[in-house]
């Protein structure tokens, strides 16, 4: 492990600094993220402003769930979108051959060989948001401790999705339509589920299980949800990381290299 820590730090060192070549791009960054959380917040808003709310959401609580998902978008453009477009681009130019012979996992330096600090602004306005929306809801330290658990398993899930559908590049070279249409599904996370007919909620909860990422941690903050759902999150992301896994050395059993 302190091996894998040491090239992580040396991954990300190098990363930053070649992204901090172009600083501009984080201010462009920091002024798209705010135009989309007020794009967000202002669709969140039309359901709210003559006094309906989603069944048993108030306005804090549902901004909640908001905060949740910038937070987990913020994530994703930082630690996996990089990475994962980088192992389209591996395949298609054939430099996944080096990968494969470094004497290390290639599954974990396909998936930390690089960062983009353009989604941090989207993960700083998140925790605003969940810090704003826990300050009009009084809530304590110890609630934001129990969100924090299945947050950070959320992720697990959310990295272990978007590296399976990394994978699949080895048979479809362009995937990017694909990732399109996954990210569109995952942004019916900014809403609580209850927001949803009972068919929807099915299908993000049990097909794409958008209900773990966002909805159920909002939950565990609030106290709304039970251990059983902890336990749930935490079932739900060893076994997708676990598939990613099987899947990853099952779709290397197709890849035929550079010079073959």
């Amino acid at each position: 492990m302190g091996r894998y820590w040491q090239v992580l730090r040396l991954f990300w060192a190098t990363a930053i600094a070649a992204e901090l070549e172009y600083r501009i791009n984080f201010v462009i960054a920091a002024f798209t993220s705010l135009g989309g959380l007020a794009g967000s917040l202002f669709g969140l808003f039309l359901f709210y402003r003559d006094g309906y709310q989603f069944q048993g959401w108030s306005w804090a609580e549902a901004l909640v769930v908001l905060g949740v998902f910038t937070l987990l978008q913020g994530v994703a453009a930082t630690f996996l979108i990089p990475n994962l477009n980088r192992i389209v681009d591996q395949v298609q130019q054939g430099t996944l051959d080096f990968v494969l012979l470094k004497p290390i996992s290639s599954q974990f330096w396909l998936s930390t060989r690089t960062l983009s600090p353009w989604g941090i602004p989207d993960m700083a306005f998140g925790l605003g948001v969940i810090a704003y929306a826990g300050s009009e809801l009084n809530l304590g330290l110890g609630a934001y401790g129990a969100a924090l658990p299945p947050l950070l398993l959320g992720i697990v899930s959310l990295y272990s999705l978007w590296f399976m559908l990394g994978a699949t590049s080895i048979w479809f070279v362009k995937i990017y339509n694909v990732t399109e249409v996954l990210r569109g599904l995952l942004e019916a996370g900014r809403f609580p589920m209850v927001a949803y007919p009972a068919a929807y909620r099915v299908f993000f909860t049990f097909v794409i299980p958008v209900a773990f990422l966002t909805t159920v941690p909002a939950e565990l903050m609030l106290n709304r949800a039970g251990s059983g759902w902890l336990l749930a999150t935490l079932g739900l992301a060893l076994v997708l990381l676990q598939v990613s896994r099987w899947f990853w050395r099952f779709a290397l059993r197709y890849y035929t290299s550079a010079s073959s």
